[in-house]
């Protein structure tokens, strides 16, 4: 998809792997749509192609009211990057310049806001205001068409300065006003690649979290069932129908998520999700964070096709199609978790990060059935004596060391940091390994590239295979991935061998088992 007659393939094939990776518009239309958009194929000649749904914007082309691309999985690219457009992006997506405006995001990275709009606009066609406004007028569309809050209210919780801009902005989108969204919608169509919304219920707003397919939602519920923290998250009904729910804390309040498993999901390309917030201005940022935890702008036909290059991993790709390496909504927290986790099973990752809760977590104003707690603050834990958590003084020292470097920003963890820096800053937290460090940046900060150095469950794994470990190096960019085939295939067995083994994180991803020195760093 470098090339634009190679897009067009995908067009008229109407694709949905390439949804969100590039978009399409025609220029006797004035419409730009998704590469999956099941309208009659436009003539080559007729065709333009943008990277981002803000640079057809500011094209003069609006959004298609059939195939609505604005409701596409993200680009799996922004991800992969580590230079500062890819990380720009995440911290967009995170909706920092909503927050800190384009000045703070340029802080951030470390440039100029000038700059900063010259390698933005180079890259990807527009610059960091316009794909902000692109962002926010999806965020007033959802809550238009999803709330009956007044028009003047949705403005200012999508995050726009004005109720002008907020009409500007929406007539230049979708070629409507606010009220002509607010009405009857338009036809849905037949095609399973659509990501789109549906009406709130008395719970919360209701939405559909859009994905490439396949995606192997199962194991992505077992995964977060074996590690979820009572109080905090929970999994509910039975295999295969599945909710996982959890509490968020969000930039000005808090939320609930619930995120349902439901049998010919993969067949839709979507996981339903309800949300409950404090404030409704946290929109952004929760769906943002949900998608980061359930890996939902992965583009798994990519991971696939590079990794069953390899002999070995090949029949593990075919046996789990669309296998996620699952996030996490808060990056402080899965540090924290981590470094509780540390040389001990799962499940005792799991009571000493329950312990903690128990002690430490904030508690909701309102409890909703088994989820009454937020995690605790960094600050809050920085000055914590811990002694309520039953594990050694070295590991509590751990832990007030690495949340007071949290909360003074020595551990920068946010979506638009580099990642290696991020790793250099964690290990020179006293009681911090490198198993620690690259599992944190794995899950944390979203990595696709990250084998955890030193793990146990892996080592065995590469054995068995007989593999050296500088065979992982032909696997990149997606090591992450290829670390999750080998920990869900040999998950039963590592998992029944943990506690006389070694110790597996409460946060980690499978069965993976930490080292025995993994709370250790080398002299």
């Amino acid at each position: 998809m470098r090339t634009d007659e190679g897009r067009y393939e995908a067009v008229a094939s109407r694709d949905a792997r390439f949804d969100g990776a590039f978009y399409f518009a025609v220029t006797t239309t004035g419409i730009y749509c998704r590469p999956s958009c099941p309208a009659v194929t436009p003539k080559r000649a007729n065709v333009r192609f943008f990277l981002t749904a803000a640079a057809a914007h500011g094209a003069g082309f609006r959004a298609c009211r059939r195939c609505r691309p604005d409701a596409v999985p993200g680009s799996a690219e922004w991800n992969i990057r580590a230079d500062v457009v890819g990380r720009a992006m995440r911290l967009i997506g995170d909706g920092v310049v909503d927050r800190e405006g384009v000045a703070g995001l340029a802080a951030r990275l470390g440039y100029s806001p000038r700059q900063l709009r010259r390698h933005l606009t180079a890259e990807v066609g527009a610059g960091p205001l316009a794909l902000a406004r692109a962002q926010r007028a999806h965020t007033a569309r959802l809550l238009l068409q999803m709330t009956e809050l007044p028009a003047t209210e949705v403005a200012f919780a999508a995050g726009f300065a004005s109720v002008r801009q907020f009409n500007d902005t929406i007539r230049t989108v979708y070629a409507a006003t606010p009220s002509d969204l607010r009405g009857p919608r338009a036809p849905r169509s037949a095609s399973p690649s659509r990501g789109e919304d549906e009406p709130a219920g008395p719970g919360g707003l209701v939405l559909r979290l859009g994905y490439r397919r396949p995606y192997a939602a199962g194991e992505v519920f077992d995964y977060l069932a074996r590690r979820a923290l009572r109080g905090v998250e929970e999994v509910v009904g039975d295999r295969g129908r599945r909710t996982y729910r959890r509490t968020l804390r969000l930039t000005r309040g808090h939320g609930i998520a619930e995120v349902a498993e439901r049998p010919g999901a993969d067949d839709v390309g979507w996981l339903e999700c309800r949300l409950s917030l404090s404030d409704l201005r946290d929109l952004t940022v929760a769906v943002s964070r949900l998608r980061r935890l359930f890996d939902l702008d992965a583009d798994p036909w990519a991971v696939a096709d590079h990794l069953a290059t390899d002999p070995v991993l090949a029949p593990l790709v075919a046996r789990h199609p669309g296998l996620r390496a699952p996030g996490a909504t808060d990056a402080h927290e899965l540090a924290v978790r981590a470094v509780l986790g540390q040389q001990v099973s799962v499940p005792a990752g799991r009571r000493l990060g329950e312990a903690l809760l128990a002690e430490y977590g904030d508690p909701l104003p309102t409890p909703s059935g088994g989820l009454a707690l937020l995690f605790p603050r960094a600050d809050a834990l920085a000055a914590a004596s811990l002694h309520e958590v039953g594990m050694p003084e070295t590991r509590r020292e751990t832990v007030r060391a690495l949340a007071a470097a949290l909360a003074d920003g020595d551990v920068p963890l946010d979506g638009g940091v580099d990642r290696a820096e991020a790793e250099r800053a964690l290990l020179a937290v006293r009681g911090i390994g490198r198993w620690t460090a690259g599992y944190v940046r794995m899950r944390g900060l979203g990595d696709p590239d990250v084998l955890p150095a030193g793990d146990a469950a892996l080592r065995a794994a590469l054995r068995r295979h007989r593999l050296a470990p500088p065979a992982a190096v032909a696997w990149a960019p997606w090591r992450s991935y290829a670390a999750h085939h080998l920990w869900v295939t040999a998950a039963p067995r590592v998992e029944a061998a943990a506690p006389a083994e070694a110790a597996a994180p409460a946060g980690a991803a499978g069965p993976d088992v930490a080292p025995p020195h993994a709370a250790r760093r080398p002299a």
